[in-house]
């Protein structure tokens, strides 16, 4: 009933590593349950795994979900650890609509939403995402995904001094966060709910502990900086990848608090050069795959080895959200 199919644009790198890899009901089978596709994830569990940790991304297409309800139900048969976005230090506004699904990125749908690994700006990170599409934009919305273990390869060949200077350095980010959530920006989180802080003196000590630097602004915002977080990361199976936020900052942390450009660094202070982050925005634009939503569809990201992000859309586009520890 369920088999491998073909995607329009889809990539392939080596032999057998299509991206993404794509599983969808048989034109031939009318209609498909929730109950069934349930099954088949319980049955397939560690092949699934394996193969999101190979290729990096798996798109489920037919499989019947049809809400929220639904798409949590499919995750717990994967019977992976919940990330709970309150737990996140996060910098996207998002709402909860069950215990494990809360609204991807709730930023105005003009706003492109840059490449990122998942909170690779902060010393907590999920290792796999979800996203559930409950309503497909009339035009755009697709979530373009990067395999950055292919993107650092064409990056040591264009911007050698780029991965040499990640390598020995690190990054640290740089940003402010209002008093109240800013729905008008795709890094609207307030403190508070990032840090889960009902005062400026629990703040404060969260940041102590994770090791931020901060400052507080004259409107109660608060200017914060990381500590020294990797840039490049090596995976289990020994591949190396472009892990961070270095993109999204540079090119989407821009509101009415917030400088893209001076949001990062590299971990001494030093500043990275813009020209390197343009290779790398071009080598990543280049090497991008556009996920189609159709209303239904479920995407799984590993999210060590992919980046993804949001094209601007019209039209109404939900798209639900999901994270693994």
């Amino acid at each position: 009933m369920i088999e491998q199919n073909e995607i329009q644009g889809q990539q392939e790198y080596n032999q057998d590593d299509v991206f993404p890899l794509l599983y969808s009901i048989r034109s031939d089978v009318i209609g498909s349950s929730l109950q069934q596709a349930c099954a088949w994830v319980e049955g397939r569990r560690e092949e699934l795994s394996a193969q999101l940790s190979a290729r990096g991304a798996i798109l489920l297409r037919g499989f019947g979900i049809q809400s929220d309800r639904d798409f949590d139900q499919l995750i717990r048969a994967f019977a992976w650890p919940n990330f709970t976005y309150a737990d996140s230090l996060s910098n996207a506004v998002r709402r909860n609509r069950t215990e494990r699904v809360f609204t991807a990125n709730e930023a105005p749908a003009n706003v492109s939403i840059f490449l990122h690994h998942e909170m690779a700006q902060t010393p907590v990170y999920p290792s796999r995402l979800f996203f559930y599409c409950e309503q497909a934009a009339d035009s755009g919305g697709a979530t373009p995904i990067c395999r950055s273990d292919i993107l650092l390869n064409r990056l040591r060949q264009q911007a050698p001094k780029l991965v040499a200077m990640c390598l020995a350095k690190g990054v640290r980010y740089s940003q402010t966060m209002p008093l109240h959530d800013d729905l008008d920006s795709g890094q609207g989180r307030s403190w508070g709910s990032t840090l889960t802080a009902q005062t400026q003196i629990e703040a404060e000590a969260k940041l102590i502990k994770l090791g931020y630097s901060w400052s507080w602004q004259a409107d109660q915002s608060l200017s914060v900086t990381t500590p020294v977080l990797p840039a490049i990361r090596e995976l289990a199976d020994g591949r190396s990848v472009f892990f961070n936020q270095l993109i999204a900052a540079f090119r989407g942390w821009k509101d009415s608090r917030n400088s893209g450009e001076k949001s990062i660094c590299f971990g001494d202070g030093t500043a990275i050069d813009h020209i390197d982050m343009s290779v790398a925005i071009e080598l990543a634009d280049e090497l991008s795959f556009d996920i189609p939503w159709q209303t239904g569809d479920v995407a799984l990201v590993d999210n060590f080895l992919v980046m993804h992000g949001r094209r601007p859309f019209k039209g109404t586009r939900k798209v639900l959200a999901s994270l693994v520890e």
